[in-house]
């Protein structure tokens, strides 16, 4: 199976680490799919492609839309090589509502949502569906989320925003919205939107690094969260003809 782990930046960046590592969990998260410490880099437009034996990471950059471009741009160029990806994981850090998903949890979406991509009116938000424009929701293959859950992951709702939450009423607000949230990232939309298009299936996995509310970056536990990542792509790895991937993907496709 085919599988590329579409990601933001490299961890490092934010753990205080050397950079010989590859953005799925660090050197660590690299050999999980069997790569040496320093994968094969390959640039594609404004993002970079680390090939490893189990999964091809793409540090994509932070946001939907830089997710999205470098996404399309890897599944094109993938496929015009002739050899597609079977599956696309965004996966990283993220902000967990804490009675769902505590710092160091890892969870799966179940629903991948933009939740503030639409418009605000007098009576409360509108999705970018109820204006009648595209969607605001993907919903990952229910074996992958299984799989995942299997795998000792949190499944619910991951909220992809533009802007981090930084106060008790924004957390209450979303939570209200969306009563199956467990977790907000900045690009897991962005990425199913790429791979929807080129009709690949896509998971979104994150580590909980700090709680959704009022922002206190003191509290936020990123080398901890970034273990976490790695421990659960062990558990997921695809490379082992038994593990949970493999098993979905055989039901997926018979």
């Amino acid at each position: 199976m085919r599988l590329l782990v579409a990601t933001a930046v490299p961890p490092e960046r934010d753990a205080g680490r050397p950079r010989p590592a590859s953005p799925a969990g660090g050197a660590g998260g690299a050999r999980a799919f069997g790569a040496p410490d320093t994968p094969e880099e390959t640039a594609l437009p404004g993002a970079v492609l680390l090939r490893t034996p189990g999964a091809d990471v793409l540090a994509a950059g932070v946001g939907p839309a830089a997710a999205a471009s470098a996404t399309s741009a890897a599944l094109t160029a993938a496929r015009l090589a002739g050899n597609p990806y079977d599956l696309v994981v965004s996966a990283g850090i993220g902000g967990g509502f804490a009675e769902r998903a505590p710092v160091g949890a890892v969870v799966a979406a179940d629903r991948i949502v933009a939740a503030d991509l639409g418009a605000e009116t007098p009576e409360g938000f509108v999705p970018v569906t109820g204006l009648g424009f595209g969607t605001d929701v993907h919903v990952p293959p229910a074996a992958l989320v299984e799989a995942a859950r299997e795998a000792g992951l949190v499944p619910g709702a991951v909220l992809t925003v533009s802007t981090v939450t930084g106060s008790a009423g924004r957390a209450s607000e979303l939570l209200a919205r969306h009563p199956s949230a467990v977790a907000e990232a900045m690009e897991g939309f962005g990425v199913a939107e790429a791979a929807a298009a080129h009709g690949v299936p896509v998971l979104e996995i994150r580590a909980i690094s700090n709680a959704i509310g009022p922002r206190d970056r003191d509290a936020w536990r990123i080398p901890a969260a970034l273990t976490a990542l790695t421990s659960a792509f062990v558990r997921l790895a695809p490379a082992e003809a038994g593990s949970p991937f493999a098993l979905a993907r055989a039901r997926l496709v018979p």
